[in-house]
């Protein structure tokens, strides 16, 4: 029978459990990748709390506009990668803008037209808007939009300006402080999400080339949304990993396109001959054409492993050997004609997949960033 003491030994021993998996959450790559949201809302919460503390709190005039600037800083900004790059251009752009609309209000207190000022400003904002569409389109829009922040529509005041320039520069010091907090590094989610796809991958060869079913219409038609869905998100990331572990942007890219063909050849068998074989022709075709189901399957297996674990030492990029067999044109021959595009197929897959593991392997050693500036401290 429980007593009242023993509830509370349960009780104190449980937390240091509960503590242990928070700081797990907290150090964790792979949690911050699954709850990035949770730690991205909670990272500008707090940095929206700060900016009203060091203005509102001790009666800053104008101090909304550090919680505006705060916001328009760090609001979209989650990888670490991209945060150096965009917080450093919205940063830019909200000082040219403030410098800018300073310089208004001094030309309408020295000259005294407010139309003036309504024309300079709108030739400021047709060159921002010039600039906006292309790279520098994130300096070009905030420009424009710190303008009218600082110099109103011409009848804001200079004490004003100022106040609401020292605004914006207290939220951009806020914002950039925040934005080093716990990031999530572009370079997670992209381990993440490739092993993701390569798990799927694996899966759906070892189902389409030996399974007992192949897929139906409907699985595979949701197994390749998923698919590409989480390829348009690596595509998207490659810039911000480039810069996180110094591999050239190119060997990503030739990474993504490999990653492309190995689902596009996927995508083939799932619609052609071999898909509409029962099992024991799909065995016997396999086996026939000498492509190593087992091998490709496992090959897979491993890299999403080692892309999910790296640091740790069972999971590295496996080293494989070529995993298909050359070309063979008796056995070709001896083909019916409408497997020659599944035997091919077969082939050029196996040859895609030990590409991608290959050069995986050659970026492996990067891609654990926190070990690696653990290591360096």
């Amino acid at each position: 029978m429980p007593t009242a003491d023993s509830d509370r030994l349960q009780t104190r021993r449980a937390h240091p459990g509960r503590a242990r998996r928070l700081l797990r959450t907290i150090v964790s790559p792979y949690y911050r990748y699954r709850h990035a949201k949770l730690f991205h809302s909670l990272r500008v919460g707090l940095a929206m709390l700060v900016s009203i503390l060091a203005t509102t709190g001790v009666d800053v005039p104008h101090g909304i506009w550090a919680s505006v600037t705060l916001l328009v800083v760090i609001g979209g900004l989650q990888h670490h990668g991209n945060i150096r790059k965009k917080a450093a251009d919205r940063a830019a752009g909200t000082l040219l803008g403030a410098s800018i609309g300073l310089v208004l209000i001094l030309q309408r207190d020295l000259i005294g037209s407010l139309p003036l000022t309504y024309v300079l400003m709108s030739v400021v904002a047709a060159i921002c808007a010039w600039f906006a569409i292309g790279k520098p389109g994130y300096v070009a829009l905030l420009t424009a939009i710190t303008m009218c922040i600082v110099a109103g529509h011409g009848e804001n005041l200079m004490d004003v300006g100022l106040w609401r320039t020292l605004n914006v520069l207290i939220g951009i010091v806020i914002a950039l402080a925040f934005s080093f907090a716990l990031p999530l590094h572009a370079t997670y989610s992209w381990r993440y999400l490739l092993a993701d796809n390569l798990r799927a991958c694996a899966r759906l060869y070892a189902r389409l080339v030996r399974g007992d079913s192949p897929p139906s219409p409907d699985d595979t038609l949701n197994t390749f949304l998923a698919l590409n869905a989480r390829l348009v998100q690596l595509r998207s990331l490659i810039p911000s990993v480039a810069k996180e572990i110094d591999v050239p942007q190119a060997q990503l890219e030739e990474i993504q396109r490999l990653h492309r063909a190995v689902l596009s050849a996927l995508e083939l068998m799932s619609t052609g001959t071999i898909a509409h074989l029962d099992a024991a022709g799909r065995a016997a075709f396999a086996r026939e054409c000498g492509i190593e189901v087992d091998a490709v399957r496992t090959a897979l297996l491993g890299m999403a492993r080692a892309l999910r674990f790296a640091g740790a030492t069972r999971f590295h990029v496996p080293r494989a050997s070529t995993l298909a067999a050359p070309p063979d044109p008796a056995l070709l021959a001896s083909l019916p004609v409408d497997l020659h595009g599944p035997y091919w197929l077969g082939l050029r897959l196996a040859e895609q997949v030990d590409s991608l593991r290959a050069l995986l392997l050659e970026t492996e050693a990067n891609w654990n960033i926190e070990q690696s500036t653990r290591s360096a401290a």
